[in-house]
């Protein structure tokens, strides 16, 4: 196995067929946000995210403590994602050497938040000294209905969560020198990007109401994710351009934001599917939740995207890959 011979998902692969006979208590393996092993009655969920200095984050732009939080809130979206409640935590943490004691003590202070808001315990890990920061975080949650991405069928109709794009545009404001505090616009994306809120509630109830037929959360970009619920599930997908949840800073900002909708990264929403019986109880939610139908899925196995004056094309998958 040659790494330079291998994208992301080749490499995936690869090792998924390394791997492939697992034992029967797993219900969930490679190739999901998070993998699921049953214990008698209940459903374990367990994920693994690395966030790496200057490939996830550049520590001059990240203020610690929201770099803590981050830390956290990437994993939990994965569980998120799964329909389930996030219970533990274990980070492994790479420091520079001369790290400040400030640095450190503010990126546990955010850490320890996020832990806070959502329930969760930190209950071990590791600590090393690395030329660069590196963090590791495992998170282990519960969940009964649980959501995969394998699960799509032809006909069902594609929703997102909260609006889409306003991460990458955070990212290049800071880039450009923005800081929070600096516009009041700018900082609804920088947050986007700095603090991102992982969709713990809705994936619960989304579980709970057995509504979602498959789930991902948008780390890597929409088409790319999406991609992955239509190879898990065998089918293809229709996308709307015009109905992209946009948000008005994201247009403030940037004069192609559809771009940014169909492929920035780290949005950490929700894409989900759900059969065209069950709208009615979305609309319910849609109350509770910011909630966006975008397309449908298709028995095609391939991605069309419509543009605004109705001209049908092939999505191009240009999101966020390691390799």
């Amino acid at each position: 196995m040659k790494l330079l011979r291998l994208g992301e998902k080749e490499l995936i692969s690869a090792i998924k067929k390394e791997f492939s006979v697992m034992p029967k208590s797993l219900l969930v393996g490679i190739g999901d946000d998070a993998a699921v092993i049953k214990a008698g009655k209940t459903h374990f969920i367990f994920t693994k995210d690395l966030l790496l200095e200057d490939i996830h984050f550049i520590s001059s732009f990240h203020p610690p403590r929201l770099l803590g939080r981050k830390s956290l809130n990437v994993s939990l979206s994965d569980i998120a994602a799964m329909g389930g409640t996030p219970k533990y935590a274990m980070l492994g943490l790479g420091l520079p050497f001369r790290t400040d004691p400030g640095w450190i003590e503010d990126f546990f202070s955010g850490f320890k938040s996020a832990a806070l808001d959502e329930g969760v315990n930190l209950i071990g890990g590791d600590i090393s000294r690395a030329k660069k920061i590196t963090l590791s975080v495992t998170v282990v949650g519960e969940g009964t209905n649980i959501i995969k991405r394998s699960e799509a069928k032809p006909g069902s109709i594609l929703f997102v969560s909260g609006t889409l794009g306003d991460a990458r545009q955070g990212l290049l404001l800071l880039k450009r020198g923005f800081k929070l505090g600096d516009d009041k616009r700018a900082d609804v994306l920088l947050k986007a990007f700095l603090d991102p809120v992982p969709k713990i509630s809705l994936g619960q109830e989304l579980s709970r109401l057995k509504l979602a037929s498959s789930m991902i959360d948008i780390s890597d970009g929409l088409s790319v994710d999406l991609e992955h619920i239509c190879q898990e599930s065998g089918c293809g997908a229709e996308i709307q351009l015009e109905k992209l949840p946009l948000s008005p800073e994201l247009g403030a900002f940037q004069r192609k934001p559809y771009d940014f909708a169909l492929h920035g990264g780290e949005d950490y929403q929700l894409l989900f599917s759900v059969s065209s019986e069950k709208i009615k109880s979305i609309s319910r939610l849609q109350k509770k939740y910011m909630i966006t139908s975008i397309g449908c899925m298709i028995p095609e196995k391939e991605i069309i995207l419509i543009d605004q004056r109705g001209k049908r094309k092939r999505l191009e998958i240009k999101g966020w890959e390691h390799f």
